[in-house]
């Protein structure tokens, strides 16, 4: 779809000579005399720019930016004017016009403003929709559960996401979504529109995860070429989730309480101290209190993080929400591999309701794909779910070499055709069955001759 402008301009010429040099540049030309016709054309049409001039026969063009702004915060408008100065240019800007060009124009120079201004309405509303999908993918209702504990984790993750609250603490089993509740406080709360950032405590070493986390100036240690912002300043006004913060280092604990009481903390190798604004989200699937008792947690700390807890419940203790999950996972993997895949039998039920769930949420959600991807009939069966170590490590070795012998090769491409075809030849997802990448498993069909 071409790019579309609206030319707010009481002289019909200028308006004529821009409307023929921006239809040249194959943008989509509307024009105004006035600006309450402006306006008029505004509440009516979606528009990515707005080139408005300053002096207009009913008011003037920082009145009409100040109603447009009113209206829409994003829409980027280019303010024109024959009578510059330095007072009106200071209000436009600060009103929110992202530039401020003279007449008579340099139509050449003009059309690269303009194609600027295009290019940040186009990332304007790339972020915008982002958000509002993430906001989506992160709403209360994708936090499925009915059971009573659920319930009440529900109506306090509504009132922390709607809190003020600046340290927030999670526990729970590995497993159990202590990273969507994460998101879900961030993105149901006036933080929305400011960065999520998470780091896993355990995924990097001690060095790197200070750096991280504070950032590091430059020449702080041997591989710092320059000053790099951490975490916590890049979330400026939004949240930063440490997840596993239980196995965070000692020395790294110290810090970490010390932003946390003070708001303030020092780049690796910085004398200064910076202060940001953000939500703390720490979350931990250990037993704090017998890592405090070992000496591992420090105590302090955990006095500070433990202000707002929220204990996520383990999968075998929510009953019913068994059922509830893995037949909204059937549903949902059914349609992500298009399988005709139909609910689950009641043997399937049964056999999901007698397993402990040792990997929670995150083992029944895997337990559910693999079940749907290889399911031969309308409905998920018991014989279709593998639960537990021991049944996956008995069932992948279920192939016996025949009596006669088979070669190597003319087993690989079996498999290869048996996953495409429960797949429905989605290489994507065959690959993932035959954990090869895609390129391998394109490798593969194009030596065995496979469409």
């Amino acid at each position: 779809m071409k790019p579309q402008i609206l030319i707010i301009e009481d002289e019909k010429l200028i308006r004529w000579s821009l409307r023929q040099r921006f239809e040249e540049e194959s943008y989509q030309v509307d024009e105004a005399e006035t600006g309450s016709e402006g306006l008029d054309k505004l509440t009516d049409n979606l528009f990515d720019l707005v080139m408005l001039d300053y002096k207009l026969p009913d008011m003037t063009g920082l009145d009409v930016l100040r109603k447009v702004r009113e209206k829409d915060q994003d829409i980027v408008v280019l303010m024109m004017t024959a009578y510059s100065n330095v007072e009106d240019a200071v209000e436009a800007m600060r009103l929110g016009a992202i530039d401020y060009v003279s007449k008579p124009f340099k139509m050449d120079a003009l059309v690269l403003t303009v194609n600027k201004a295009l290019e940040t309405t186009r990332l304007k509303r790339e972020i915008r929709d982002l958000r509002a999908k993430m906001q989506a993918e992160f709403g209360f209702d994708r936090i499925l559960g009915q059971c009573p504990a659920m319930k009440e984790l529900f109506g306090l993750i509504r009132d922390i996401a709607a809190s003020g609250a600046s340290t927030v603490f999670l526990r729970g089993e590995s497993g159990t979504g202590k990273d969507l509740v994460a998101k879900t406080i961030h993105y149901n709360s006036d933080r929305a529109n400011r960065p999520f950032m998470n780091i896993t405590c355990t995924a990097i070493t001690e060095t790197l995860l200070e750096s991280e986390l504070f950032g590091h100036e430059r020449g702080a240690f041997t591989d710092a070429k320059q000053m790099k912002k951490g975490l916590l300043e890049l979330a400026e006004g939004g949240t930063v989730f440490l997840d596993e913060v239980g196995d965070m280092p000692a020395t790294l604990q110290a810090k970490l309480l010390r932003f946390l009481e003070e708001k303030t903390f020092r780049r690796v190798g910085g004398v200064n101290d910076i202060q940001v604004d953000v939500r703390v989200i720490a979350a931990t699937n250990r037993d704090v209190n017998k890592l405090i008792d070992e000496g591992k947690f420090r105590e302090d700390l955990y006095y500070r993080l433990n202000i707002i807890t929220l204990d996520l419940p383990p999968l075998r203790e929510r009953g019913d929400d068994i059922h509830l999950l893995s037949e909204h996972y059937v549903d949902a993997f059914a349609k992500e591999f298009r399988r005709p895949v139909k609910g689950q039998t009641k043997e399937a039920v049964k056999k999901l309701m007698q397993y402990s769930w040792p990997g929670n949420v995150r083992e029944l959600r895997n337990a559910i794909e693999r079940a749907v991807l290889l399911c031969k009939q309308p409905e998920v069966g018991p014989d279709d779910l593998v639960l537990g170590r021991n049944e996956t490590t008995q069932s992948s070795a279920t192939f016996e070499l025949p009596q006669g012998g088979i070669s190597l090769q003319a087993v690989e491409e079996q498999l290869v055709r048996q996953a495409l075809a429960r797949t429905g030849n989605n290489q994507t997802q065959a690959a993932k069955l035959l954990h090869l990448s895609r390129d391998q498993l394109r490798y593969r069909m194009e030596r065995f001759g496979i469409a």
